[in-house]
């Protein structure tokens, strides 16, 4: 007989009543119990299903192990969780890797942490999270909202195809600000299915707009899950050699007219050489692999000649190395 492991945390604020009430309605959110009082500083506490461990540990521990078969199976799973709470008009607001959570025995991926989770129709303009995983217009002061849960989901698929946590070789979180509203973004891993990346490309574009809605990402999801579980191994190894032979060099730069006055604003004032400077500063040496190198999926010229110098809102709480 298998008894619940319970860990308590402190909410991080009191939205608490969300993760109570979409918990346990739902499988894949990680159960919340209840509130606990800590009797010597009168903090609450979650209390909640332990889990076996992180999406972050979990991918650090068996990246080499890990068919792609398993890596979609992965990625579905955290999507279907996501539509929950979407379907509950709340918005994560703080998706990442260290809030993913595995049950072992269930063999299950799960949505924790919904400290910050909220009624979409009361967005929030505070910015808080794991800045690599933040959408570009969140960065510039717009609101959250469902569609920045979804750019979170992207850079999820990005790290569950390479095993890597994103932007990794970047070492100022400022430059990490400035590249990602200028439409950088973690470079494909060689290999990665077609119909995955594509998806993927879609959820993290700089257009808000742009990107799919939960619904349709979970049915474009469910749908490239069925289609490769059911695959041969053979056949679908073959499919992911053939990727690899034939990686050609691809533009990816989008159109920009529809994006966001916001970007058009805030964007650096440069030429393109203090561009090309700036994003080679903001890279660390990687000696031997140039693959590791991050795109452009969004056209970095998008602002006026009349512009103002970026500007980050004051209220900006983060975390580039933990959770």
């Amino acid at each position: 007989m298998h008894h619940n492991k319970f860990l308590v945390n402190r909410p991080k604020n009191f939205q608490a009543k969300s993760h109570l009430t979409i918990s346990n309605k739902w499988a894949d959110i990680v159960r919340c119990y209840g509130l606990t009082q800590n009797p010597s500083n009168g903090n609450y506490m979650l209390v909640m299903t332990k889990r076996d461990i992180d999406l972050r540990n979990y991918l650090q521990q068996n990246h080499n192990q890990l068919t792609w078969k398993e890596r979609i199976n992965i990625a579905s799973e955290i999507i279907l969780a996501l539509f929950y709470i979407h379907f509950e008009n709340a918005v994560h607001r703080d998706l990442h890797s260290g809030n993913i959570l595995y049950f072992q025995i269930n063999n299950n991926w799960c949505i924790s942490d919904l400290g910050f989770c909220g009624p979409a129709d009361k967005p929030s303009k505070s910015i808080y999270g794991n800045l690599p995983y933040i959408a570009p217009e969140v960065i510039v002061g717009r609101e959250y909202t469902f569609a920045s849960d979804i750019y979170s989901i992207a850079i999820l698929m990005w790290e569950i195809s390479s095993g890597q946590p994103p932007f990794i070789n970047y070492e100022h979180e400022n430059d990490i600000v400035m590249n990602i509203i200028n439409g950088i973004r973690p470079k494909i891993v060689p290999g990665t299915p077609l119909e995955y990346k594509n998806l993927m490309v879609q959820c993290w574009d700089a257009d808000p707009l742009k990107r799919p809605d939960v619904n349709v990402l979970n049915k474009k999801m469910q749908k490239i899950n069925l289609y490769y579980q059911n695959m041969p191994d053979e056949l679908f190894q073959s499919e992911i050699n053939n990727l690899e032979m034939n990686k050609v060099e691809e533009n990816y730069a989008s159109d920009s007219e529809k994006l966001p006055k916001e970007f058009i604003n805030l964007q650096i004032n440069s030429n393109n050489d203090e561009k090309e400077i700036i994003q080679q500063k903001s890279k660390r040496q990687n000696i031997g692999d140039i693959d590791d190198d991050d795109d452009v999926y969004n056209d970095p010229n998008l602002h006026s000649k009349e512009q103002d110098d970026l500007e980050i809102p004051d209220v900006f709480i983060y975390s580039l190395d933990g959770f």
